[in-house]
């Protein structure tokens, strides 16, 4: 008899679970049903470009060609450098102004002799590069011969960027066609790529693969998030790690591209920095070796004007955590100019706070010049040295003189070993404090040549036959 009043409630608690189990498996609406980067990629694609780039390039020569007797008998092609040769380089951009701006990488349009751009809607348009930035590997390319308006992206707030977060890449891999991929954020502040100035990039899972840089990383409201760059692969192909200039970087130099500038202007802190190994951290008895140590202070620079010692470890700008030297450098470089940051710095193992002032690096006229004249230096490009220049080329231990900006291919400079970046302290005695100073003395034969350089931060003495 107590049976019956238990089996009953048993089958009415299992009648209840049938109920909800079979609410839980009711088929949904198609609105429900339909879960799609649709609406997001519709909004996005249109502002997604291909970018074709070509250069022309002179094929090697064989000496043999040179010979008077070798071409009347065998001929050969006219000309003193052989034929020509054009190379062409496939990549993606993102438009990102209404007027026809567009944001992609230096090493898609490197070199490139003509630039072509082809929109989602298959018009193609000729560009011409606004601004080159290879410390970032970023472009800004305009549209030639328009005047219309433009769909562009709106940049979102790349700091805020959070592992996990969903991200869509859109791009023309392999020359497909305009694809969109989707992934998300696999990590941050990756500083170990090696493909640029500035090492602080996104890193995502969404396919990445040739012909995709310059292309848009978003995220699900449509804003753009990073420019893809760069892939680990050992394929070529995408394997699930991929990077991203993150957007706040490519805003930097977009604005310095709309104010008609021809380099990227960005905040000086006046002051050398090195890494915090566990080495240095335990000499300083810090909690681990993280943040940016300060090993020299540029007189009357932003940093010594704001109290700034060498010693310094800097951990973070306005608030953001800098764990090395690269995420300082990101960091800083992305500051507006004309007003303050906020430095985190520990001073004998003190956390303090300070503020210095984000101005430009000191720049003088820099009077470039190629040596033609017969000497070591005959087609190395020079110009004066100034702090801004020693910022840009990252020189260390020299922010005067003369310094290398590049150095022609097959040129006697560029066979003697002479490097972008070298600077040139002395010839034959004479000091080189000016471009004209080392046209002046390479325009004088000379029996030889002794020259005293700095690289890296070290003197190099060398000696070469006239």
């Amino acid at each position: 008899m107590r049976l019956k009043p238990l089996f009953a409630s048993v089958l009415t608690a299992a009648a209840v679970m049938s109920a909800a189990h079979a609410q839980e498996r009711r088929v949904p609406n198609p609105t429900e049903l339909r879960l799609s980067y649709a609406p997001v990629v519709q909004r996005v694609a249109p502002a997604v470009v291909n970018v074709y780039a070509a250069k022309t390039v002179q094929q090697v020569r064989n000496p043999l060609f040179d010979d008077p007797i070798f071409r009347r008998f065998f001929g050969a092609p006219g000309g003193p450098g052989g034929p020509n040769q054009v190379q062409r380089s496939l990549g993606s951009g993102v438009i990102a102004d209404a007027s026809g701006l567009i944001v992609t990488n230096v090493h898609v349009i490197e070199g490139a002799d003509d630039i072509k751009v082809s929109l989602a809607d298959k018009r193609e348009f000729e560009a011409s590069v606004v601004l080159k930035d290879p410390r970032t590997d970023l472009a800004i390319l305009r549209l030639k011969d328009t005047r219309e308006t433009f769909p562009f992206l709106d940049f979102a707030n790349s700091d805020a960027l959070e592992v996990g977060d969903i991200v869509l890449a859109i791009g023309n891999p392999f020359g497909v066609g305009q694809t969109v991929t989707h992934g998300i954020v696999s990590a941050l502040a990756r500083t170990q790529v090696g493909v640029s100035d500035y090492q602080f990039f996104i890193q995502t899972d969404a396919a990445i693969n040739p012909g995709n840089s310059g292309g848009a990383l978003v995220d699900l409201t449509g804003k753009l998030v990073g420019v893809n760059t760069a892939i680990f692969s050992r394929s070529g192909g995408s394997q699930g790690v991929g990077f991203a200039i993150p957007a706040n970087m490519v805003q930097v130099v977009l604005t310095s591209a709309k104010s008609g500038g021809s380099a990227v202007k960005r905040p000086w802190l006046g002051a050398k920095l090195q890494a915090v190994t566990p080495e240095i951290a335990d000499s300083m008895s810090l909690k681990r070796p993280a943040g940016a140590l300060i090993s020299s202070i540029v007189a009357n620079g932003p940093a010594a004007k704001a109290g700034l010692k060498p010693g310094d470890v800097i951990i973070s700008v306005d608030g953001q955590p800098v764990d090395d030297t690269n995420a300082f450098d990101y960091r800083f470089a992305t500051r507006p100019l004309g007003g303050t940051s906020k430095l985190g710095t520990l001073r004998g193992g003190k956390e303090i706070a300070i503020s210095i002032a984000l101005q430009t690096a000191p720049e003088t006229p820099r009077e470039e010049i190629t040596i033609r004249s017969r000497s070591p230096f005959s087609g190395a490009k020079v110009a004066n040295l100034s702090p801004a220049l020693a910022d840009e080329l990252q020189v260390q231990n020299a922010d005067s003189g003369v310094v290398i900006l590049d150095v022609d291919n097959g040129s006697y400079a560029s066979n003697l070993g002479f490097q972008r970046g070298d600077v040139i302290d002395e010839v034959n005695g004479a000091k080189i404090a000016r471009t004209g100073d080392l046209d002046r003395i390479t325009k004088t034969p000379s029996a030889g040549w002794r020259i005293n350089l700095i690289r890296g931060g070290q003197k190099i003495s060398a000696v070469f036959n006239g």
